[in-house]
């Protein structure tokens, strides 16, 4: 089967590493979601959010076009659905967006000079999703 950037996905959690877990997606084509992209929230360990054999919806982050590694994204998929957006197409004026759903609209400013506002608006998302 041919995967693309952005598709979600279901599949097998295969192996569980202590960088990652591989996902197989099918007979033929297995990924890895990196222990960054398990969950939003900071995890000690791959084993405490999945477990082998386990069936997860995932996010293709990655297809490396030499080797053919796919990296995968479980937080992506989960965001997504906090957001109720799973399942729609993330497409802006022919563009697709693979990291990130959020739009930020500061332009050329230094980050110092947006740092409070930025705070502010990851503090009422906060307050929205119910974390």
């Amino acid at each position: 089967m041919q995967y693309h950037i952005g598709e979600i996905v279901s599949g097998t959690v295969t192996g569980i590493q202590a960088y990652g877990a591989f996902v197989q997606l099918d007979n033929e084509t297995q990924g890895l979601v990196h222990i960054s992209e398990c969950r939003s929230a900071y995890i000690q360990s791959v084993d405490d959010e999945l477990q082998v054999g386990m069936q997860v919806r995932v996010m293709i982050m990655d297809i490396d076009e030499y080797s053919g590694k796919i990296s995968l994204s479980r937080r992506s998929v989960e965001d997504l659905a906090l957001e109720g957006l799973a399942g729609k197409p993330h497409f802006s004026r022919g563009r697709v967006h693979y990291w990130t759903s959020q739009h930020y609209d500061f332009g050329f400013q230094t980050i110092q000079d947006n740092k409070a506002d930025m705070v502010s608006e990851a503090l009422q998302r906060l307050d929205k999703s119910g974390r």
